[in-house]
């Protein structure tokens, strides 16, 4: 009885046991046949070979030099769920491969075409129109077109490579064999573009080869068939013209994504990708940066009809009227003044930060010519100037950078050869007097140098200084602020 009882748990231990291991490897080894597909998980990785779950009761093996990539590393680890074919079937292994190879015969190559399970061969030599492949120890044929997803500018290259293939054509009983490489490279191009699509979310910050250039901007290789485009307007925050000023072809770059969206009759998406949104817009520390009253050094980007454009720090451009160009003399266009990409010297006059504008000026930077007047000219003062240009009315005479005076005509009698003065041209030395000055209206008159009554000037300057009016004080008191100034600096 105790016997009975004991033959019947432990007949009902092994049939559990039995179906447990049924439950575990529910497909048998049988039913697998050399070419089937099949989705492996990696159990163990050795040090030539991966062992993988085949979901039969027998584990299958794969050669690990398969699954490396170009570096030799290790494209997997374990538990992931790779995609195999079953090259060769026996009671004890069952061995996968990511192609068909070896030595087989034609059945092989047909079993392999029909189901579209890719074959192993070498490039042995290039052919008009392709190359000659020994794949299984036949001969086959790779049109050039088809060996690539590129175009292929030296198909020499490629000879004694061995590649994965799929036989596109399989007719004589063999004897004509035709293998395309680019299906299977597009196949895992889609499989790899989708998953990074998969990953892919607006906000994101990833690494990018750039692989061309455009005038309105830069295409990044973000992924194996995947391309975004950074706008020449986010490549930095300094206004650029063209991408090149920024970056070069095959540049490795570090860019996020602004911007994603379907494509138009594609599967694929337009990706919006920016370089500048990854460091922090220059305007929101500008007003902690910058005072009006601040001098600073910037570089000229552009000039247009009305002023110059300066850069005073990256992503910061503030603009010099052409009021604001010149106190040494009338400016009609900026170019007369400064030129794209020159360093200038310029002087902070006013900030609005709500705006994004800054207001610069060249000639306060430089300084005020006229503020120098009254401690260097004087009423009876002789002096040489050059003439600047011959009117009906006069001579216009420059002094120095920024001050010129007028020699009336009229006052050409109190020369004692005025004939001689006549014949002065523009651009030519001339001495001259002091005659009077007017700071209020920026006015110099002058009188010839031999003057005939040049000792009463002299005697007259003793007595009679300029009277320099409310402008004229003012700008004796800005003379004095600044030297007190540049004094404290």
């Amino acid at each position: 009885m105790i016997d009975d009882l004991l033959d019947e748990k432990n007949g009902k231990e092994e049939k559990s046991f039995a179906s447990l291991l049924d439950s575990y490897c529910p497909i048998d080894s049988k039913e697998l046949q050399v070419g089937d597909k099949v989705q492996a998980k990696i159990i163990s990785i050795g040090k030539d070979t991966v062992f993988v779950d085949t979901n039969t009761k027998i584990d299958g093996v794969v050669d690990k030099q398969e699954l490396v990539d170009e570096n030799g590393q290790l494209q997997h680890e374990e538990a992931d769920v790779i995609e195999l074919y079953v090259v060769s079937l026996t009671e004890d292994e069952i061995k996968l491969s990511k192609a068909i190879s070896g030595i087989g015969g034609l059945s092989l190559l047909r079993e392999a075409y029909e189901k579209e399970v890719p074959v192993e061969g070498k490039i042995i030599e290039t052919c008009k129109g392709g190359f000659r492949v020994d794949v299984l120890h036949r001969k086959a044929f790779c049109p050039v077109s088809q060996v690539d997803l590129e175009y292929v500018e030296n198909p020499a290259d490629y000879v004694g490579s061995t590649c994965r293939f799929l036989i596109t054509q399989f007719e004589e009983n063999g004897r004509n064999i035709v293998l395309s490489r680019r299906v299977l490279l597009a196949q895992e191009l889609e499989k790899s573009r989708k998953q990074f699509y998969e990953s892919l979310r607006v906000g994101m910050v990833t690494e990018g080869k750039i692989t061309r250039l455009m005038p309105y901007g830069a295409f990044v290789e973000l992924s194996p068939g995947v391309e975004g485009m950074i706008h020449v307007s986010e490549l930095s925050w300094s206004k650029i013209r063209t991408p090149d000023e920024i970056v070069s072809f095959a540049d490795a770059v570090t860019v996020k994504v602004i911007g994603v969206e379907p494509r138009e009759k594609s599967d694929q998406l337009k990706i919006a990708l920016s370089v500048k949104q990854l460091s922090e817009d220059p305007w929101i520390s500008a007003g902690g940066r910058f005072h009006e009253g601040d001098k600073l050094k910037g570089g000229v980007t552009r000039c247009a009809p009305f002023g110059a454009f300066v850069e005073i720090a990256p992503g910061i451009e503030g603009l010099v009227h052409l009021s604001e160009m010149s106190y040494t003399k009338r400016v009609n266009k900026p170019q007369e003044v400064v030129s794209e990409g020159e360093t200038v010297s310029v002087l902070i006059k006013e900030i609005d930060l709500e705006q994004r504008r800054i207001s610069l000026s060249i000639r306060d930077a430089e300084g005020d010519p006229w503020l120098e007047v009254p401690g260097k000219y004087a009423v009876g003062q002789s002096t040489k100037g050059i003439v600047e240009k011959k009117e009906k009315f006069g001579y216009f005479i420059n002094l120095s950078p920024g001050i010129t005076g007028l020699l009336p005509r009229s006052n050409l009698r109190q020369s004692s050869k005025p004939a001689l003065i006549e014949k002065f041209k523009e651009g030519d030395p001339i001495p001259v007097i002091i005659e009077a000055i007017n700071l209020q209206e920026r006015r110099i008159t002058l009188a010839p140098a031999d003057a005939k009554d040049e000792q009463n000037w002299q005697k007259y300057s003793k007595d009679n200084q300029p009277q320099l009016g409310s402008l004229g004080e003012k700008l004796q008191q800005a003379l004095a602020s600044k030297r007190d100034k540049n004094s404290h600096k």
